[in-house]
C-alpha cells in the first residue's frame, strides 16, 4: 500500500482506498509519483503495475483500477507520444496534470564501477534524457527495458558488475544498488508530466475526485488535423488567441491514411466548461478537418482535490458510497442519457465519433493480386478500411475455407500500400496473439458471437474487436457477448448488425435494422451494418445503405471484389469497384444522425 502522509512526514488517516494502475513495477518513477500524490492528498493506494501503456488504460476501463497514471512530456526529451496516444485513443476521464522532477542515479551492484560498465539499462526516453553522460561512457552498451524500476530490478537480480541501470535513488534502495553517478541528465531542470485519468461515468471510490472549479488552473488537451496548406495552422491558433486561450504545448504528427494533412497535439489553458473555450472550439470545427477533444483537467499548480464530506477507513467500503443501479450488462449497457458515447479507434480511423464509415474488401483474401488491387480501389473509392478474410468458417467443410497465415500476411501488406487498416476474423483462442500482431481490428463472426472462451480471449488483446450478431441471435444475447470482451479489460468493441435468420427466404438473411436505434439507445458502443451478408443480393445493397446511415448506424462493412463473378466465397454478394465507388458517393450526399 502507499501510505499517505501529513505535510510533516507524519501519517495520516487515509480518507479514500484505491487501486492505481501505472506502467512498471514498484520502484519505478511512475510508483514514485503516486506515492507522493498519495502523501498530498490524503488518500491510500494500493498500486497496480502494468507492462505497457495501453495495460494501464485498460485496467482502469475494466474496473481492475479506480485509476490510472501516464506520463505525456519531458523537458529533456520532448512529448511521450505513446503516453498521449493512449489519452488520445481511449475515452477516459483526466483528472489532472503531475510535475515530477526526474533525478537520475546511475546504478550498480556493490562492487561495480563506472569504468567497469558494459551494459546500461533503462527506459528508452530516460536514456534519451541522459544522452551526453551516456556519450560520454566509451564501450558501453544502451540497452532499452520497460521501466526504470524493471532495470534495476534485473541488475540487482543479475549480480554482474559490469551491468548498470538509470532509475531512481529509491529504486537504489529497494534493490539493494549502489550509486555510481549523480546528475547525469543533460540538464539539471528535468522534469516529467504525467496525467491520473480514470474511466469516464465513473460510480464509486474515484468518482470522489472532483475537478478544480476555477478554470483558471485548469487545461485541456486536444488533437485536431488541418490540411497542409499555408496558414491552416495559424488560424487555428488564432482562433485560440482571439478567445484569450494560452497554446502551453503543440506538437505534430503525421496523419497516417489521409494524403496532405497533418495532425497536432495542443494543450491550452483553461477548461472545456468555459464558454470562451467553447467558443473557439465552435469555430475550430470549422476549419479543421478532424478535431477530438482528449480532456480537460487540473494544472500542476491544482491538483485534483477529494471530497472530505465521504469519509471512508482503510479497507472498509462504507454504505454512504452510492453504488451504481445493477444492470444486466453494466459495461455495455449506456447509463442515461448523458453517457458519453464511445469512440473506438482503429489505426488513425475514429469509429462512433460523428462520422460515418466505410469499411469495404473481398469475403476472403484469395491472392495478392486481388487484395492488393481491391485495397487501391477501395481507398480510390473513400473507404477508410480494408476487410478481408483469411480464415474462412463455412457451412460446408468442402467450401473455400480462406488461405490462412499466408492471407493475414497479404492483408497485411495491402495494408501498407494503401495506408487502409484492416479487419478480419479470428476464428480461435490459439489464433489471437498473432493475428493482433498483423490485424488492427479483431472481427468476431456471427458463429462465434457466444464463443465464450474466444470472447474472453480478444477481451485480454490490446486491439479493437469488431462483433458481429449472431445468427439467430437477440440485442441481450449481442450485449452480453459484448460484455465478456470488455470484463476483461479491453473497451474497444463495435458491434455489427448483419441480419438474423427467420422465415423469410426471399433473402439470404433479414438485415434487422430496428436493432440499430435500439442498440444506440441502450449502449454506448458503435454500431456498424453489413447489408452484404443481410440481404446476399448485390442490387439490394445500396437501398440497405442508405436506409442504415438514415437510421443511425456509425458505419458500413461491405463486401467488394474486382470480379464478383469469379469469388471463391459470397459472389452473389460482393460489389464490383463500380458500385462500391457508387454507393460510397451517394452515402456522402445523406445527412449524418445524430
Amino acid at each position: 500500500m502507499i501510505s499517505p502522509q501529513t505535510a510533516t512526514g507524519e501519517p495520516q488517516s487515509p480518507t479514500l482506498t484505491l487501486t492505481a494502475a501505472f506502467e512498471g513495477i514498484e520502484g519505478s518513477y511512475s510508483h514514485a509519483v503516486l506515492e507522493a500524490y498519495a502523501a498530498r492528498r490524503g488518500v491510500l493506494f494500493a498500486p497496480l503495475g502494468c507492462s505497457s501503456y495501453r495495460a494501464v488504460a485498460h485496467a482502469v476501463l475494466s474496473g481492475r483500477a479506480d485509476l490510472g497514471l501516464l506520463p505525456v512530456d519531458n523537458a529533456i526529451a520532448g512529448t511521450i507520444r505513446e503516453g498521449y496516444d493512449v489519452l488520445a485513443e481511449y475515452e477516459l476521464d483526466l483528472l489532472a496534470e503531475i510535475t515530477w522532477r526526474m533525478e537520475h542515479k546511475l546504478l550498480g551492484v556493490p562492487g561495480a564501477t563506472l569504468a567497469g560498465l558494459r551494459e546500461i539499462d533503462s527506459h528508452p526516453v530516460v536514456l534519451a534524457e541522459c544522452g551526453r553522460f551516456l556519450g560520454s561512457l566509451a564501450d558501453v552498451r544502451r540497452v532499452p527495458v520497460p521501466d526504470t524500476g524493471i532495470a534495476a530490478r534485473d541488475v540487482a537480480a543479475a549480480a554482474d558488475p559490469t551491468r548498470g541501470a538509470i532509475a531512481s535513488a529509491d529504486a537504489a534502495l529497494r534493490y539493494g544498488l549502489i550509486e555510481l553517478a549523480d546528475t547525469i541528465a543533460d540538464h539539471p531542470d528535468n522534469f516529467t508530466r504525467f496525467v491520473l485519468f480514470r474511466a469516464p461515468n465513473a460510480l464509486g471510490l474515484a468518482a470522489e475526485f472532483e475537478p478544480a472549479e476555477d478554470f483558471a488552473v485548469r487545461k485541456t488537451s486536444l488533437l485536431f488535423a488541418v490540411a497542409d496548406a499555408p496558414g491552416a495552422l495559424g488560424r487555428c491558433l488564432s482562433i485560440l488567441g482571439e478567445q484569450g486561450l494560452n497554446v502551453s504545448k503543440l506538437d505534430s504528427k503525421t496523419r497516417l491514411g489521409a494524403n496532405a494533412q497533418s495532425s497536432f497535439y495542443v494543450d491550452v489553458d483553461g477548461d472545456v466548461r468555459d464558454e470562451r473555450f467553447a467558443e473557439a472550439l465552435r469555430a475550430l470545427r470549422e476549419v479543421t478537418v478532424a478535431l477530438h477533444i482528449i480532456g480537460s483537467y487540473d494544472a500542476s499548480s491544482a491538483p485534483a482535490r477529494v471530497r472530505r464530506e465521504s469519509t471512508i477507513a482503510v479497507d472498509e467500503r462504507p454504505a454512504v458510497v452510492p453504488k451504481p443501479d445493477k444492470v444486466a450488462f453494466p459495461k455495455a449497457q449506456r447509463q442515461g442519457e448523458h453517457h458519453v458515447r464511445s469512440r473506438v479507434m482503429v489505426g488513425n480511423v475514429a469509429i462512433g465519433d460523428g462520422n460515418f464509415v466505410i469499411i469495404g474488401g473481398p469475403c476472403s483474401v484469395e491472392s495478392r493480386d486481388q487484395i492488393l488491387t481491391t485495397a487501391e480501389a477501395v481507398a480510390a473509392a473513400g473507404g477508410v478500411m480494408l476487410r478481408g478474410g483469411a480464415f474462412k468458417p463455412r457451412t460446408s467443410p468442402y467450401a473455400f475455407q480462406g488461405l490462412g497465415w499466408e492471407g493475414v500476411a497479404l492483408l497485411a501488406e495491402a495494408s501498407r500500400a494503401s495506408g487502409l487498416p484492416i479487419v478480419s476474423e479470428v476464428m480461435s483462442i490459439d489464433q489471437v496473439e498473432r493475428m493482433a500482431a498483423s490485424v488492427d481490428l479483431l472481427q468476431i463472426g456471427a458463429r462465434n458471437m457466444q464463443n465464450y472462451d474466444l470472447l474472453k480471449a480478444v477481451g485480454k488483446a490490446e486491439r479493437p474487436v469488431l462483433l458481429k450478431r449472431g445468427m439467430a441471435a437477440s440485442i441481450d444475447e449481442l450485449l452480453a457477448a459484448a460484455e465478456y470482451i470488455l470484463s476483461e479489460g479491453n473497451p474497444n468493441v463495435i458491434l455489427c448488425e448483419r441480419g438474423i435468420r427467420t422465415f423469410e427466404t426471399a433473402t439470404r438473411n433479414t438485415l434487422d435494422l430496428s436493432a440499430i436505434p435500439v442498440l444506440r439507445e441502450r449502449s454506448h458502443l458503435p454500431v456498424l451494418v453489413d447489408p452484404s451478408h443481410g440481404v446476399g443480393v448485390r442490387r439490394w445493397i445500396a437501398p440497405l445503405c442508405r436506409a442504415a446511415k438514415a437510421v443511425g448506424a456509425h458505419g458500413l462493412l461491405l463486401e467488394v471484389h474486382p470480379n464478383p463473378a469469379e469469388a471463391k466465397c459470397d459472389a452473389d454478394q460482393a460489389l464490383t469497384f463500380a458500385d462500391f465507388r457508387a454507393i460510397v458517393a451517394e452515402l456522402a450526399r445523406i445527412p449524418l444522425q445524430a
